[in-house]
């Protein structure tokens, strides 16, 4: 049974203003409260999120509520196959009149960068953001330019089977804190949809209603978020579990431990808590997990997906008790 704590003030806080961000991107986004929140667990967990569904169901507007909701720059690349690696990180210029190289800041240099359909560039263009996303920094030239924090990727991409994609390599996936299917939604989802925003973009009216500097705070706090040694194994036993499961032939990495249990900080900080329970891991383990899973060629045959092989070793590793 867990121990019950007083609230720490900025928990509060953080409460209160992740609650006014998720209400500006709801107001965009009709019916997928779900996505919404796993969209502000990443942000808070400083991590980065991968969009992935068919093309019209508001993966982009997403992307682009979050990022103006949030009082900050924000750069959106449109990824096609003739985009190139420096048109992401930036690139050194020739100055005539200094006679000097200058850098030129790509549109990673931002704290939320919206990349729209990453898998329509090449696997060269999509691996110029794997610096930027692991290390928060770019090197052009020799030259090494630190990002600004928060920093975010906010990546959709259509399904693989569709004309003109690439599938994104296993290290780029990997970076990825968390994939989200949007899905199609509800008809009364729907038909709200057309009734409210059925004459204009509900971009347009949108406000920020957070500042750079509340988010980092509110990253400070998640920090600070208590987890237990035997939450921090239970965490390790599910990500094992994936390693030795015979349904995949590629388990999850020692980098996805760590952002299961950063996620989880900042599910349990988005639920008033300062501690973390097996239940925020068990909650994140499917979005967090199952985009780095690779299917054995049995299960491709038997077309048991990732999602349902995390969904079985969820059942099956023992859950601790926490005191």
């Amino acid at each position: 049974m867990a121990v019950t704590h007083d609230v720490p003030p900025q928990l509060d806080e953080l409460v209160s203003t992740a609650h006014r961000i998720r209400q500006a991107i709801e107001s965009v986004i009709e019916g997928k409260s779900d996505a919404v929140r796993l969209t502000l667990t990443v942000l808070l967990a400083e991590g980065h999120l991968l969009i992935e569904d068919v093309p019209g169901v508001g993966k982009t507007m997403l992307a682009k509520a979050l990022a103006r909701s949030i009082d900050c720059p924000v750069r959106r690349v449109q990824f096609t196959p003739d985009l190139l690696p420096s048109d992401i990180t930036g690139v050194s210029a020739y100055n005539q009149q200094t006679r000097e190289f200058e850098f030129k800041p790509g549109p990673v240099f931002a704290n939320i960068v919206v990349g729209d359909e990453i898998n329509r560039a090449s696997p060269k263009t999509q691996s110029a953001l794997l610096e930027c996303m692991e290390e928060h920094q770019v090197t052009v030239d020799g030259h090494t330019y630190q990002l600004d924090a928060p920093f975010m990727v906010i990546a959709t991409q259509n399904p693989i089977e569709m004309e003109g994609t690439y599938p994104l390599p296993e290290a780029q996936r990997d970076r990825f804190t968390a994939r989200v299917a949007m899905g199609y939604p509800e008809p009364t989802a729907e038909l709200e949809m057309l009734d409210v925003h059925g004459g204009t973009s509900p971009l347009d009216k949108l406000e920020p209603v957070a500042t750079t500097a509340e988010v980092r705070a509110l990253i400070e706090a998640v920090r600070g978020v208590y987890v237990s040694q035997a939450v921090k194994k239970y965490a390790i036993d599910l990500v094992v579990a994936t390693r030795h499961s015979p349904d995949l032939r590629l388990g999850a990495s020692p980098r996805s431990t760590l952002q299961l249990v950063r996620a989880a900080r900042a599910h349990a900080a988005l639920s008033g808590r300062d501690y973390v329970i097996p239940d925020d891991l068990q909650d994140l383990a499917i979005p967090v997990l199952a985009h780095r899973l690779l299917p054995s060629v049995e299960a491709q045959g038997q077309r048991r997906l990732p999602e349902q092989v995390v969904t079985d070793l969820i059942r099956r590793v023992p859950v601790p008790e926490t005191r």
